[in-house]
């Protein structure tokens, strides 16, 4: 309790945008030999499913806007037929998932993408990133974009370069701590990268 009464209301973070204006030119990456995969698009998920997916691939990076939505909130937005969420399954088990906002005309946003910490290191990133680049650029749309911040993983903005997508914009902002926001709290950003920063490829 101690920890979370001297956290304070607010923190700075540094947002960086970064687009692709056009497919990418590079090899397919194939998928690694670490299991049975698949990925599935999951079509009106229940609200429950979304959230354990959210949570669970969000807590370490402190990912804290859909936990705030109230569940009607938030199931417009999964439930809309331009939001599209593809889960990767390794061995019949959820390891991570990409999801592509189609609701602006043209534009196409990698709206949240990541593993379940327990996949982190298995080469899993790159496929299903570059899967869901592949994916989205399938209907052909003027701009694919994304956003990631200094709360994520520290590899997140080398790893998006990597995949194709180029930054446009940066700016800092002031957000509620969501250390305190949040309903149950969550490990903090440093302690979690201390986990897994140098042995993990998102």
């Amino acid at each position: 309790m101690s920890d979370r009464m001297s956290e304070p209301a607010t923190i700075e973070i540094v947002v960086t945008y970064l687009e692709m204006l056009k497919p990418p030119t590079r090899p397919t990456v194939p998928a690694p030999p670490v299991g049975k995969i698949a990925l599935l698009r999951a079509e009106r998920p229940t609200v429950s499913y979304y959230r354990y997916l959210y949570n669970t691939v969000g807590e370490p990076w402190l990912w804290w806007e859909r936990r705030l939505l109230s569940d009607a909130e938030l199931e417009r937005i999964i439930h809309d037929p331009k939001v599209e969420i593809y889960v990767l399954y390794l061995d019949g088990v959820p390891a991570g998932y990409a999801e592509l906002d189609r609701r602006r005309d043209e534009d196409v946003e990698l709206a949240y993408f990541g593993l379940i910490p327990q996949f982190i290191g298995r080469k899993l990133g790159p496929f299903l990133l570059n899967w869901a680049v592949d994916t989205a650029w399938f209907q052909k749309p003027k701009r694919l974009w994304v956003n990631t911040n200094n709360l994520d993983h520290p590899k997140a903005l080398q790893i998006y370069q990597k995949a194709g997508f180029a930054p446009y914009r940066q700016e800092t902002k002031s957000i509620p701590n969501p250390r305190l926001t949040l309903v149950r709290p969550i490990e903090t950003a440093r302690s979690a990268q201390a986990d897994h920063a140098g042995s993990i490829t998102p």
